[in-house]
């Protein structure tokens, strides 16, 4: 690869000779060899000369479904992962939610295979239960050791106390991270919508928010019994952040994220019985929305995920109670964050979070292996159906207002441009 981007504005704080300057960047051979004011084009050079170019290093997201194995008409790991490229994202995390799900050391060693040509890096979760279902513990050494980042029954309650307890105590000899999906089981089954006053005008069995805050507590409370790495996926509430913030306080390793869709949407979004809405966590109310929005900024919730969900049209396209939860996100998440906050902010939450799973963060300096997200933080759209680049098209975004768009990536000596 021997690419030169030309006349580009760099975001990056740490970078203060050319942080919100414009530069030219070499790329050769994966690595960054120099950044200047003008570079003469060298030879053999692709020029890369985009209108309004803007780069970063690499962004993360935590949360990301594709469907392969199993489930591959959703979406297959290949597509998927260049979904994720021109969506500027150069490492994405694996939700194991795929059939059967990653829960031995070949089944990780699968995953990683398959991505390994990738400009984006894939990061596989292996389940925290063999099968998902709760009962015995899986392979987490062996999946540790084959590439697994984590370990995650996906949008599954550890309802099994002592399961969740061995694991986090287990765990800690390699350093390990265990996900624990915040729902109160008994709480939470059946609910399609947040439990409100929305929900009762519907006729919707809800999901109380203390069904959330509730399954937080008891995970606190085993964690200062074990000690670990815990991982809270998908908050929604008010209280789910300040019992974080004083787990925290207490000296807790607690680390959590928030869905897009959970910064942007309201309940109110259901009103038409749109199944596209119908995720999990369930969209809440504007003040939540706005709570969850200042706890990011702040930098409370840890990291910011595309909860990207893919599901093909028989699963969505139902009566709303019989309809799969999830929706797409990555296509549309840095539009939908760049009009919520400053873009500075908007590079600055996506490309944070990498230490939490052991991955090195990227450098945009000279001498550096070459990971950057290329993109255009001004221009404004909608996007449609047709626009879309995953086989799945249950977006929620269709049609709103987005302020930017990635271009592509530059990764692991290759590009998605």
């Amino acid at each position: 690869m021997n690419i030169l981007l030309k006349a580009a504005t760099i975001v990056d704080a740490s970078q203060k000779d050319h942080h919100l300057k414009k530069r030219d960047i070499h790329v050769k051979d994966g690595t960054i060899r120099k950044i200047a004011s003008n570079i003469p084009t060298p030879r053999g050079a692709k020029v890369l000369d985009k209108e309004n170019l803007h780069v970063s290093v690499g962004w993360f997201d935590s949360g990301v479904a594709f469907g392969e194995p199993g489930f591959e008409e959703r979406e297959t790991i290949d597509n998927g992962l260049k979904v994720a490229g021109l969506s500027g994202f150069t490492d994405i995390v694996l939700l194991p939610n795929t059939h059967p799900v990653p829960d031995t050391s070949s089944d990780i060693v699968f995953l990683k295979k398959m991505a390994a040509s990738s400009a984006t890096s894939l990061h596989p979760l292996g389940t925290i239960s063999k099968g998902s279902k709760g009962e015995n513990m899986a392979e987490l050494y062996d999946m540790h050791k084959a590439g697994a980042v984590g370990f995650y029954d996906h949008q599954k309650p550890v309802t099994n106390a002592n399961l969740l307890k061995i694991a986090l105590q287990y765990s800690q000899g390699f350093n390990g991270l265990i996900y624990s999906y915040p729902m109160n089981a008994s709480m939470g089954e059946g609910g399609v919508v947040h439990e409100g006053s929305f929900s009762t005008s519907l006729g919707l069995k809800g999901i109380p928010e203390v069904a959330e805050s509730m399954h937080i507590a008891r995970d606190i409370s085993l964690l200062n019994y074990t000690g670990g790495r815990l991982h809270i996926p998908t908050i929604s509430t008010r209280e789910s952040i300040d019992l974080i913030r004083q787990g925290r306080k207490s000296g807790h390793t607690i680390s959590c994220s928030v869905a897009i869709h959970s910064l942007v949407f309201t309940d109110e979004a259901l009103k038409d019985f749109d199944s596209r809405n119908k995720v999990l966590p369930p969209l809440r109310d504007e003040s939540t929305r706005k709570a969850l929005l200042k706890a990011l900024v702040k930098g409370d919730i840890d990291l910011l995920t595309s909860n990207h969900i893919p599901m093909d049209i028989e699963q969505k396209r139902v009566e709303f109670e019989n309809a799969a939860f999830g929706a797409l996100g990555l296509e549309t998440l840095f539009g939908l964050l760049n009009s919520l906050v400053t873009t500075e902010e908007a590079v600055g939450i996506l490309t944070r979070g990498w230490e939490r799973f052991g991955l090195e963060t990227p450098r945009l300096e000279e001498g550096a292996p070459a990971k950057l997200s290329l993109f255009d933080p001004e221009v404004t759209y909608r996007i449609t159906e047709k626009d879309l680049q995953s086989k799945s098209k249950n977006s929620m975004a269709l049609d709103y207002p987005l302020k930017g768009r990635a271009y592509g990536i530059i990764a692991n000596n290759t590009s998605c441009i």
